[in-house]
């Protein structure tokens, strides 16, 4: 008698396994493909879309619910979280390509740049270790730090998603725990709790209003033992106070499961999603077109107490619906174009940032459309070799598996060249190596101009005896200087209640050689009126808004009986002309970063101290915006000086335009005080006379700066 074997059974599938299973969803890498494309946007103008920054949020919560979702499924297939198998796949996803990226702009940096290759040293090493953000955090650097060739700042955003990398599986095995997934519903809304209490904390400890240095603005830093850190740097890029998106991204990954929502309530709701998804793409749009990462009044108080959370949860809503297989938001976003946009995504946010600094030198520069362009081209080509090259086959282990068939195979002739090509790529990079940390840190252009700058100003506040110069007579000699062509007038405001933007006479450019007075002496002389000229003299503070020099006559500055005879207060542009300005008998104090603003209770306690003479030079505006009522307060404070010289801004910063346009209507309603146009009158200056910023004075410039002033003022 037989035994008959048992009747297969086919094995019953496992309902859980298959709903966690995470499907490959095209609508994803369509949203990667607008958040990518907003951040290059931004990158490039920040005029062009003011929030394209908040592509980096997208980013964020895309991140969290991905991440969250593959460990959700691998822990229900699996029963299991392999932390091995989660880093190593992580690692050869991002590793390779930023390791390419870091190479190239070294070699790069070393070969056009070799000044900045000390300062890069420190980036490099924040890339590779993913801890950029606190980096930059610690140094007080940026994208925009005046004067700074940054190729790297932008890997801030990459460490804030490896640190999360590294430490979120380690606590999703923690929540998951012996319940595993049965307790996610619970666990989302602790997460989603979190992530509204540091939306909470952001905004309960952002500083509003312009952020000065940190003697000026002490309230906008926190202090780790002598080292000021900006808050609003910690807020933007600290890792806990950007988490606030990575974690509503998690919380809704586990509630929100592509396969599980097709067996629930909703899966009949995909016209609902659609409409859904159009308004959240409409509402993150606004926000790109509406929100700034910074205002002429400071940083956007709207981003910092609630803005992102906005965006995050805008987010959410276009991820519900892509996700949704009912819904024609998948397909949409996952067009062709946004496909290749999007699987490229990483490439393109690598490798876009140090090619737009390559071509427009300094990171505050805003490119043009035609540098754009170029820069748009040249990331593409680089990103596609990137990607098939070095992503792709590390990625599917087809790079390694290429080298072992290689070395295993019998012939002679490609093993020599595949050694050969590994020789020199190891030779290569223990010389890059070697040259980026044996490279000196070397002070760019700009800030070497500052410091030397800094030898030759005077903290007036500091000044105990301030001398009361002679009302007769000084020690001088007399030099002669010719106007230099121009075909821009002069515009003179002769009746202090006319309108300000009409023009009135033009002084004909055929003025002689003006003769004035030069101290031969360190100590400030006192200003006489020059000798007479072709030219009559014109009554103190009428010459109205001076935008060019040829046929220029010379004010009459009487001698003072107290104070300084010369006194110029500015920034950084000032700054870098003060040892110029210093020659021709001024007091200068100038300092970085300094702002109208901050800067009227020191000139109020200047008027106190007694130390305004017969002229004060004031160039304030460059870095931030100031009120008509900041600028009537600062007026007030030298109301009694003979002559005012107020110098207009010239920077590509949104804020000029406006403060350009309240000091050029300053002498029809203060008499004593004349505005040189510098925005206007610096086109005139020959050569080189600007750092590649646009703002900063190279040697040329500063002497032409000076010559500007002493123009106005009959001082050679």
């Amino acid at each position: 008698m037989s035994t008959l074997a048992p009747p297969r059974v086919a094995p019953v599938p496992d309902d859980r396994a298959h709903i966690s299973r995470v499907p490959y969803l095209p609508g994803l890498d369509g949203m990667r493909a607008l958040a990518v494309v907003a951040v290059m946007v931004y990158h490039a103008n920040s005029d062009w879309l003011p929030g394209g920054f908040l592509g980096v949020e997208m980013f964020f919560v895309i991140s969290g619910y991905l991440i969250t979702l593959l460990l959700i499924s691998e822990r229900e297939r699996t029963y299991r979280v392999s932390l091995r198998h989660f880093w190593l796949r992580r690692a050869r996803r991002l590793l390779p390509a930023l390791f390419a990226m870091m190479l190239f702009v070294t070699v790069w940096t070393a070969i056009f740049k070799s000044e900045a290759l000390g300062a890069l040293r420190g980036d490099v090493l924040a890339g590779i270790f993913y801890v950029s953000n606190w980096y930059q955090i610690w140094e007080g650097l940026g994208y925009t730090a005046a004067g700074d060739f940054a190729p790297l700042r932008h890997l801030w955003s990459l460490a804030v998603e490896e640190q999360f990398y590294i430490v979120w599986p380690v606590v999703m095995i923690f929540l998951l725990g012996r319940n595993g997934t049965r307790q996610v519903a619970a666990v989302s809304r602790w997460l989603f709790i979190a992530a509204v209490a540091i939306t909470v904390a952001v905004a309960v400890l952002f500083y509003p209003g312009p952020i000065a240095e940190p003697n000026v603005t002490p309230e906008a830093y926190w202090w780790i033992g002598d080292r000021p850190i900006a808050k609003i740097d910690t807020l933007y890029l600290g890792t806990i106070s950007r988490l606030s998106g990575i974690l509503l991204g998690a919380a809704f990954a586990m509630v929100w499961r592509p396969l599980a929502i097709l067996r629930g309530p909703l899966r009949s709701k995909g016209r609902l999603f659609d409409g859904l998804a159009v308004v959240a793409i409409a509402a993150f749009a606004w926000l790109c077109w509406n929100t700034y990462l910074a205002t002429p009044a400071g940083a956007d108080p709207f981003l910092f107490r609630g803005g992102m959370f906005i965006a995050g949860l805008a987010t959410l809503a276009i991820i519900a619906a892509v996700t949704h297989r009912g819904a024609h938001a998948n397909r949409l976003l996952g067009n062709p174009l946004f496909l290749w946009i999007g699987t490229r995504s990483y490439g393109l946010y690598l490798y876009h940032w140090p090619i737009y600094q390559m071509i427009r030198g300094v990171a505050g520069n805003k490119l043009t459309v035609r540098e754009f362009v170029v820069a748009l081209v040249l990331t593409a080509i680089i990103t596609e070799v990137s990607y098939r090259l070095i992503e792709t086959p590390i990625r599917q282990g087809r790079f390694s598996a290429g080298w072992r068939t290689i070395f295993t195979g019998a012939r002679r002739g490609p093993k020599l060249v595949a050694g050969g090509a590994l020789a020199v790529g190891a030779v290569g990079g223990l010389f890059v190596g070697a040259v980026l940390l044996t490279a000196p840190v070397e002070q760019n252009e700009i800030a070497q101009a500052l410091d030397a700058g800094e030898e030759f100003t005077t903290d007036l506040l500091a000044v105990d005896d301030i001398p009361v110069a002679s009302t007769t007579t000084s020690t001088t000699t007399t030099s002669t200087t010719t106007a230099p062509a121009t075909t821009v007038p002069v515009v003179v405001g002769a009746d202090p209640d006319a309108d300000p933007t009409e023009a009135t006479d033009s002084v004909p450019a055929t003025a002689a050689p003006t003769t004035a007075t030069v101290p031969t002496t360190t100590a400030p002389p006192t200003t006489t009126a020059p000798p007479t000229t072709a030219a009559p003299l014109v009554p103190v503070g009428q010459l109205g808004v001076v935008s060019a020099l040829d046929g220029l006559a010379p004010l009459d500055i009487p001698p003072t009986e107290f104070g300084f005879p010369l006194v110029a207060l500015g920034d950084s542009v000032m700054l870098g002309a003060a040892e110029e300005l210093q020659a021709r008998g001024f007091q200068v104090d100038a300092q970085q970063s300094r702002q109208m603003n901050t800067f009227v209770p020191t000139m109020q306690a200047l008027k106190d101290n007694g130390t305004f003479g017969s002229v004060v030079v004031v160039h304030l505006g460059t870095n931030g915006s100031f009120s008509q009522e900041t600028l009537d307060a600062m007026l007030a404070t030298v109301a009694d000086v003979p002559v005012v010289l107020l110098l207009t801004g010239k920077a590509d910063r949104g804020w000029i335009a406006e403060n350009n346009e309240r000091l050029r209507a300053v002498p029809a309603v203060y008499p004593n005080v004349t505005v040189v146009d510098w925005e206007v009158i610096s086109a005139t200056c020959e050569g080189r006379c600007f750092y590649d910023d646009g703002i900063h004075l190279t040697q040329s410039g500063q002497n032409f700066y000076a010559d500007v002033i002493g123009r106005v003022l009959a001082q050679p």
